[in-house]
């Protein structure tokens, strides 16, 4: 049964605010979501019970913070349904993530001749990897285009063309957080699976809006960030296949990563320890196993239909009430995730005047300049929606967006 999505705002105590005279509507969750009173709790229980370091002490606190620290890998690996926990390395985000796999991995397997593919719509931080990677190695990158046109689904009749069996890894967005594109997964992992590629999902924009499975998927990495699904900042993990863990050797050394150490070499502990080097992030990652909790007494397929029901809304709106707009994205089946580019003015003076309306909007490039150029654009701007947004906070969107344009037509 769906929750009552308006008694849900009461969870979140930054949405009672005004922001310059007019209540807050938050609508830039693609950039970071904001969290329940239960993450804010587990982060302050914490620092005020339990703070110690993990793994190594054999005090009280020492035991309590690495039980609650091991809880969250075991809560990590049942809300991406993992085989194991040990599949799960925490990390700074998707970024990281993305960073750790590009390294550990590529540096050794890919050589000269190999492609690295990727696709038309990746964020900067599913592409500069893979670029220094290619530089270091001498692989090659190609890339899967988006069909012509402002709908920004993969064209899915390049595929096979690109996908080819020198192509050693294939890394994409799940969500696009431009074009608010769902991409098909487990389709796209079944294609590179034929050709003996290993995958990379990107699943900043899917992690918390969504179910993910990542058994059903058949991915062999996939990277979240835990601030983009009401958890806290600088937190995240990887989920990646026991073997390929296992084979990889680690990019960072220190401390925890180990099982022994003599002068002039060391031998690593296994996968995910080898991955973790130095303290690890203990508040967050046990906070971010709490918006975990939240998430599914929610119900991930819940918030889903909750995120498509009010981004559609919003592009039916902002399409057939503001004159001139483009909108990016299909009109259905979509993320939360609406940009838009407004004729005759530029996307940080919509959000600039959004934010006088008392509405936070995110306005650029949003970390996708090679897509913007393709698609013509230098930036937009974008509204990205969440659990605990309204129909009545789209109403003051629409509202706000008519009297911008307003103001640039004198």
């Amino acid at each position: 049964m769906s929750p009552a999505w308006k008694n849900i705002r009461a969870d979140f105590p930054i949405l009672d605010q005004q922001v310059n005279g007019k209540p807050l509507v938050y609508l830039d969750n693609a950039a970071t979501s904001q969290k329940p009173r239960c993450v804010i709790d587990a982060l302050t229980h914490f620092y005020e019970r339990d703070n110690a370091n993990v793994h190594r002490g054999i005090h009280a606190l020492s035991m309590r913070a690495t039980s609650a620290y091991e809880h969250a890998r075991e809560r990590s690996a049942r809300f991406l349904n993992a085989g194991s926990p040990a599949e799960i390395v925490f990390t700074a985000g998707t970024t990281d993530s993305i960073n750790l796999v590009a390294n550990a991995w590529g540096d050794e397997n890919l050589k000269t001749g190999d492609v690295i593919l990727l696709t038309e719509m990746e964020h900067h931080s599913n592409l500069v990897p893979w670029q220094l990677l290619a530089r270091r190695t001498g692989a090659k990158l190609r890339y899967l285009p988006i069909v012509p046109g402002d709908t920004g689904l993969l064209d899915m009749a390049q595929l096979s063309k690109v996908l080819t069996p020198d192509v050693k890894i294939f890394a994409f967005t799940h969500v696009s957080n431009t074009l608010g594109v769902i991409n098909p997964a487990a389709e796209l992992c079944a294609a590179a699976k034929k050709v003996g590629a290993l995958t990379v999902i990107d699943a900043a924009q899917s992690a918390g809006h969504m179910p993910l499975d990542v058994r059903a998927m058949g991915c062999d990495f996939l990277a979240v960030s835990g601030h983009k699904m009401c958890g806290p900042t600088g937190v995240g993990l990887l989920y990646g296949r026991a073997p390929l863990l296992d084979n990889m050797p680690p990019y960072r050394g220190g401390g925890s990563m180990i099982s022994s150490v003599e002068y002039f070499e060391s031998k690593w502990a296994p996968a995910p320890a080898k991955f973790e080097a130095g303290t690890p992030n203990i508040a967050d990652a046990i906070a971010l196993a709490r918006a975990m909790d939240y998430l599914d007494d929610l119900g991930r397929e819940a918030i889903a239909q909750h995120d498509e029901k009010l981004a559609a809304l919003a592009y039916h709106r902002i399409t057939t009430e503001i004159p001139g707009i483009r909108v990016l994205g299909p009109a259905h089946h979509r993320s939360g995730v609406v940009s838009f580019a407004l004729p005759g003015a530029h996307a940080h003076d919509v959000v600039t005047l959004a934010d006088q309306e008392g509405i936070a909007l995110r306005g650029g490039h949003h970390c996708n300049q090679p897509l913007m150029r393709k698609l013509g654009l230098n930036s937009t701007s974008r509204a990205s929606f969440y659990l605990y947004n309204t129909e009545d906070e789209i109403e003051r969107l629409i509202a706000a967006l008519k009297k911008i344009q307003k103001f640039f037509a004198v």
